[in-house]
């Protein structure tokens, strides 16, 4: 009787974990009010962009007096913005690819890019 316990308990436990990792998969495709996924991208690379860029790109994208670029006017070249959050850039930007995930910087991209100058 006891393993039939176990067993079942270990089904319980499977099942709770999948159904885990498919309720955050949908979250994160629709966790503002609107449940509009691009908003919800752009939410979330604010709030990045707050914790871990603003303080050398300034709190509106630009940061006066200092060498960082004027974000609001950055090329529309969402391959070249990954590349140089991962990378680095001239050994004056550090690489942030250690430290931001693909997800982190695909939603700094669409925070960034909601706040393009035309």
């Amino acid at each position: 009787m006891l393993k039939e316990i176990s067993h079942k308990t270990a089904a319980i436990f499977a099942a709770v974990a999948v159904l885990t990792v498919a309720f955050a998969a949908t979250v994160r495709a629709a966790d503002d009010a609107t449940g509009n996924p691009l908003q919800a991208q752009i939410d979330h690379g604010k709030s990045t962009y707050a914790e871990k860029c603003s303080h050398c790109h300034g709190p509106n994208l630009m940061n006066s007096g200092t060498i960082t670029p004027d974000l609001r006017a950055i090329p529309d070249d969402k391959t070249r913005f990954v590349t140089t959050v991962k990378n680095g850039k001239n050994n004056k930007m550090p690489p942030w690819g250690d430290i931001l995930n693909d997800d982190q910087i695909g939603d700094l991209w669409a925070f960034i890019s909601s706040r393009r100058k035309p």
